[in-house]
Parts: structure tokens; sequence; C-alpha cells
């Protein structure tokens, strides 16, 4: 009994280890998704490395800028228009994006996305 609880325990560890493994990194989401108007400066998106842009939008928090990626802002549409990315492959990007323009966020966790969206 005991040797089936233990195989199924580690059995779901590492489906969640895998499932979390499988979310894209910032970078990855940033260039498939967000370059196309954070690195032109389309319709006022902050460019990508600019840390006069950045700044402002970074002194608000991590969480304001995780929630206006996630729900979308002025014309930005919700997850850049791509609603099958995770909130965390997205929340990535943010972090990927605030950081260049001078930010000092760390990797984000489920409890930095939980607090955005609240």
């Amino acid at each position: 009994m005991y040797s089936e609880y233990f195989i199924s325990l580690i059995a779901g560890l590492s489906l969640s280890a895998t499932a979390q493994a499988a979310d894209k990194m910032g970078v990855d989401v940033f260039n498939s998704v967000c370059a196309a108007c954070h690195t032109t400066g389309a319709a006022g998106a902050p460019k990508f490395g600019d840390k006069t842009a950045w700044g402002k939008r970074n002194e608000q928090g991590l969480a304001v800028l995780i929630k206006s990626a996630i729900k979308g802002k002025k014309i930005m549409p919700a997850k850049g228009g791509h609603p099958d990315l995770s909130d965390l492959e997205v929340a990535r990007a943010v972090v990927h994006m605030a950081n260049a323009g001078g930010g000092t966020f760390k990797e984000p966790q489920s409890a930095d996305i939980a607090k955005a969206l609240k």
C-alpha cells in the first residue's frame, strides 16, 4: 500500500516538474510575441531596453506589470493576443523586458502572479 502511494507521489512530482519545464522562457515569449511591438515601439509600447520608458513602469512594481500583460492594457490585448500562453510564460516575458529596461526583478513565481491577479 505504501509503495503504491509512494510511486503515485513520485509520478505526480515528475509530471509537475515536466509541465513546469514545458513553459516557455521569457526571452522565447518576447521573441515570438512581444517583439513585434516592443522592438519598434508600435502603438506606444515601451521599447525593449529603453531605460527611460521602462523606469517609470518598473517603479510601479512587478505585480502591476504582470497584470497589465496578462489582462491587457490600452491597445495591447490580453497576453499580447496569444491566449494560449500560460500566465507564467507571460510573467517571464514581463521580467525579461522590465529587466532589460533597468529592472532587477527575479524569476516570477506563482505567488507573484497570484498577487498581480487579485
